[in-house]
């Protein structure tokens, strides 16, 4: 048979293998969650929907709180973060799979040279010694007649989707833990502030207390008194340091700069608590980075089943070697040194001791897991809204009410401060009102805290972003 008729006849049993080949394996269908998906959130009754102000954010959601140092701290996240960039690393390389893996779909092509000088045996017959020079090309090619290529690159794919939804999740979290620990240090602030301000009115009674001593109208337990509750006062406002210099070390760590190259100036605290809308529960499933990567690793398990069962079936490949060979350098190029082997190769395992039974069962227990995973991940965001939700809608009951206890309490200190300068209470009375007033001052200032840590939160439950539904949709990976 002529060279190009071989060649004809192996090219058209590769186009009829190729054009009779299959995908085994299941192909990928999203599992049914409707019956864990709520319609409306329980803890929305009563929730003031309100649009963001923040419409040329490019949804950046940090900035309805309208501070503008908080967004240039923000922005350094995606920058410097650390914890961000092992994640965008981790993307590279799943995305770099990708391509590794399509490269299967595809044939082969070597090249080499290669010099032997062999001796032959003289006994029996002649011996003698010879030289060989080759310059072979070897070409192979593994036809995907099962699609095990092709579910290889699918999940791949969904690997690198995954991967990317995993980065936006890492991004998300690092910005809300890094408004988190800002809105906290500026609520210490605040309370250093309401404490010196204390301080300092303590500082002037207990100078009147000592005039009203030296004059004799009271006893000296009066003075020490005050001079006890000045100290514990500035023994406090002390204490603040410890709390605020462990929130700036780790403001610090999430924009990547170490703690003593970073520092934040006091400030007052003049925040509000922004206005959030909840959306439905449907928009939660497309907005949620974390749902996102649950869902492509469950389609990724699926491709991963059609791997497995692929191993059950031939593998055909074809190969094919030409080149030239002669016994010296002088004629290696010529063309009667020309050489060339070409044919099909065809192979299956007739017993592997249950191996690939094996392998097919662990790839159809992942997928299974991975499911459940995605239905516990879903569960946790729903839960993590409803828990933000109510947290609002109670604190801002609570911080109504505590606004109340503070006014009583000031009123309290005023007449008690009247009734002691007239002789009617004892000064007693007077530090029992003035410390009632402070630990309700404190108590709103707490109440605000849990209040911003609360719209942070739901921010991050919500998935960061509710203008733009679609941005957190999955990611194609080509």
């Amino acid at each position: 048979m002529k060279p190009q008729t071989l060649i004809a006849h192996i090219g058209l049993v590769i186009l009829l293998m190729v054009s009779g080949g299959c995908t085994v394996g299941p192909d990928y269908v999203k599992p049914e969650i409707s019956e864990i998906t709520p319609e409306t959130y329980k803890e929305l009754a009563g929730w003031k929907l309100a649009q963001p102000q923040i419409a040329a954010s490019n949804q950046n959601w940090w900035e309805i709180y309208q501070d503008p140092l908080l967004n240039r701290l923000v922005e350094q996240v995606s920058i410097s973060n650390l914890t961000v960039a092992v994640a965008e690393a981790r993307f590279r390389q799943a995305r770099a799979l990708v391509q590794s893996a399509r490269s299967g779909r595809y044939p082969s092509l070597g090249g080499g040279a290669a010099a032997t000088r062999t001796r032959v045996s003289e006994n029996p017959g002649p011996g003698g010694t010879f030289s060989t020079l080759q310059l072979p090309l070897d070409f192979s090619w593994e036809l995907d007649l099962w699609g095990r290529v092709r579910r290889n690159v699918e999940a791949s794919q969904a690997n690198a989707q995954a991967s990317a939804a995993d980065l936006a999740a890492v991004r998300l979290s690092a910005q809300a833990g890094l408004a988190d620990a800002y809105f906290q240090l500026r609520v210490l602030d605040a309370q250093k502030d309401l404490l010196e301000a204390t301080t300092d009115v303590y500082r002037k009674a207990l100078e009147i207390t000592k005039s009203r001593y030296t004059a004799g109208v009271i006893t000296r337990v009066d003075v020490l008194q005050a001079e006890t509750q000045l100290k514990s006062t500035e023994a406090q406002t002390i204490d603040l340091g410890v709390q605020r210099a462990r929130l700036e070390h780790a403001i610090a760590l999430l924009i990547g700069k170490p703690p003593a190259a970073f520092s934040l100036a006091p400030k007052s605290l003049t925040t509000t608590i922004p206005e959030i809308p909840a959306g439905l529960p449907s928009e939660l499933l497309e907005r949620r980075p974390d749902i996102a990567a649950a869902e492509r690793s469950m389609a990724s398990a699926n491709a991963q089943i059609g791997v497995a069962r692929a191993a059950f079936y031939p593998t055909v490949q074809i190969s094919a070697t030409a080149g030239f060979s002669a016994s010296s350098l002088a004629n290696l190029l010529e063309w009667p040194s020309r050489f060339w082997s070409i044919g099909p190769l065809a192979s299956t395992p007739l017993y592997d001791g249950g191996l690939r039974d094996a392998q097919t069962e662990q790839a159809l227990a992942a997928y299974d897991a991975s499911v459940a995973s995605y239905r516990e991940t879903v569960l946790k965001a729903f839960q993590e809204v409803e828990d933000n939700l109510s947290a609002l809608r109670i604190l801002e009951n609570e911080a109504a009410v505590q606004t109340q206890a503070v006014d009583g309490a000031q009123q309290v200190v005023e007449i008690t401060n009247n009734q002691y300068q007239s002789g009617s209470v004892p000064y007693l009375n007077v530090l029992i009102a003035q410390s009632t007033a402070l630990a309700n001052q404190n108590t709103a200032l707490n109440i605000l805290g849990r209040r911003l840590s609360a719209s942070v939160l739901l921010v991050k439950a919500l998935g960061g972003d509710w203008n733009d539904v679609s941005s957190h949709r999955s990611q194609t990976v080509n």
